[in-house]
């Protein structure tokens, strides 16, 4: 066979190499551009268009007048007035009221009230069994405090304590023993005859939120108490028969001007749950449709309130609830549920407890 001429054989590689670089140059066409690397200014934009963003995880605002806020079954205080903050405390849980343990109420400034009368009747309540101080009845006496007790040292005694109440730096209450009494003779200091000791009163429960130091119960409200939980920079703890009152930084204590504003909760801001709802940029306010002096709010069951009350929409989509007291003796109407069936017949009269204006 003769073999090709070269000038043949380089023809043809150019050929060849020209079909080479149009088969590359279409397929380097057809290849998907690679997206641009997303810069801080788009990461900072999908933030804020997500579920988890800034004004999602900004504590909720809180302003309440006149409020008796039921924490848990046996305790109750007063609010007078309190300015402060719902804050989560998980970061991926939205605070909610079916979860008193998801926030914390951080008051900046504030007036709450708990009865004397309340905080006995709490402590006999809520102590262990093995807790060596029973039958717990406090008195106001003056500025102080009067307590009466059963100590179970090998037989049972009766002491009473007095003494002052006052803030500590770290937010919680110092009860500072001035005398202690067995069986009504005066010990010297806090000891005597009878070896009992300040801390005897305490140490075999271990009760949490309740410390010994020295002369001193020192209590810590946040772990003493049920939720929700209250905290903040204390100023002044006093005797004010029949209640101790608990101030929160520069709050104003004048009871009369302070009865006089409307009893209401107000919620702005951040993102709380309610029932199946839940509320971004909350706009909340909960307010007392009764005369009574003190708007009582059970945030734990508070659904019953809401059944029986009335909401209105706002014009800038918040929500306005009048709220019946909560009143265990009073029983519940049964609202009208829409059904399908009832969609179905124009010619059904709304239900009775809807406002037709």
């Amino acid at each position: 066979m003769p073999r090709p001429r070269p000038a043949v054989v380089a023809t043809a590689a150019t050929i060849a190499v020209i079909c080479l670089c149009w088969l590359l140059w279409n397929l380097r066409s057809k290849a998907p551009t690679p997206a641009p690397s997303p810069s801080a200014a788009d990461l900072g934009a999908g933030i804020a268009a997500g579920t988890s963003s800034a004004d999602d995880l900004a504590p909720t605002l809180v302003y309440a007048h006149n409020l008796l806020l039921r924490k848990g079954p046996n305790f109750r205080i007063y609010i007078r007035w309190i300015r402060g903050q719902m804050v989560r405390t998980r970061r991926q849980v939205n605070p909610s009221f079916d979860d008193p343990e998801s926030f914390i109420i951080q008051i900046q400034k504030g007036v709450i009230h708990a009865n004397i009368g309340d905080i006995s009747n709490y402590l006999n309540a809520s102590s262990p069994p093995n807790a060596p101080l029973k039958n717990i009845s406090i008195q106001p006496e003056g500025d102080q405090l009067k307590l009466h007790g059963t100590i179970h040292k090998i037989v049972p005694l009766p002491i009473e304590l007095v003494g002052t109440l006052s803030p500590t730096p770290d937010g919680r209450v110092q009860f500072h023993v001035t005398k202690l009494n067995v069986l009504k003779v005066p010990l010297k200091g806090l000891l005597g005859g009878f070896h009992v000791e300040l801390s005897d009163l305490v140490h075999a429960s271990n009760i949490p939120g309740i410390q010994v130091v020295d002369n001193d119960i020192i209590f810590d409200t946040q772990k003493l108490l049920p939720p929700p939980h209250i905290q903040g920079q204390l100023t002044s703890v006093r005797v004010s028969t029949p209640d101790i009152e608990v101030v929160y930084g520069n709050a104003g204590t004048d009871e009369t001007r302070l009865a006089q504003w409307h009893n209401f909760l107000r919620l702005s801001g951040g993102t709380i749950d309610f029932g199946k709802l839940t509320m971004h940029h909350v706009d909340l306010t909960m307010i007392d449709a009764s005369q009574d002096p003190w708007f009582d709010l059970d945030l734990v069951n508070y659904q019953a309130q809401l059944v029986n009350g009335y909401t209105r929409m706002t014009a800038q989509a918040g929500l306005e609830i009048f709220m019946p007291d909560l009143d265990e003796q009073t029983p519940k109407k049964a609202s009208q549920s829409i059904t399908l069936e009832w969609l179905r017949d124009r010619n059904r009269s709304l239900p009775l407890d809807v406002p037709v204006k």
